[in-house]
């Protein structure tokens, strides 16, 4: 597991924009953390690293956004609005989740999660993030790397 101390807003955007140069297809990222942590500023550098242009809101109410013109797809999902894994399932959103084509980025994963048995799906490689607040701009950002 890695940590990193985000002092600013442009801190935590460049961590996402660095993941975002070295992501491959078939990623999967697993952001969690309280209202205002910063995963949606984690999630739009990681869309900058893969060369998507313009904002990248949060999809809390479209529940998934898509950017298809970076050098990889991504999805960009938010499970906030949903509590078990037959809600994510009935929204269409599971698919997403078990077999990524580019790269996704899901905040509130933990919604999947706690109803997740098993390993991932091959050739699913999962970085679960963690954004606490520590501070007014300051962020611990703890992460681990799953699957392959």
């Amino acid at each position: 597991m890695a940590t990193f101390i985000s002092h600013s807003i442009a801190e935590t955007a460049a961590l996402g924009e660095q993941w975002g140069r070295a992501a491959s297809a078939g990623w999967l990222v697993g952001l969690s953390g309280d209202l205002g942590a910063g995963k949606t500023l984690l999630a739009g550098g990681l869309a900058r690293g893969l060369g998507v242009t313009g904002r990248v809101p949060s999809p809390t109410f479209a529940l998934v956004h898509e950017y298809p013109g970076g050098r990889l797809p991504l999805w960009h999902l938010d499970l906030y609005r949903l509590t078990t894994r037959a809600e994510i399932a009935a929204a269409g959103l599971e698919s997403y989740l078990c077999r990524p084509q580019g790269v996704v980025v899901v905040e509130w994963i933990e919604r999947w999660l706690e109803e997740q048995s098993g390993p991932l799906a091959p050739g699913v490689r999962m970085r679960r993030v963690e954004i606490k607040i520590a501070g007014d701009a300051e962020r611990r950002i703890t992460y681990e790397d799953f699957g392959g």
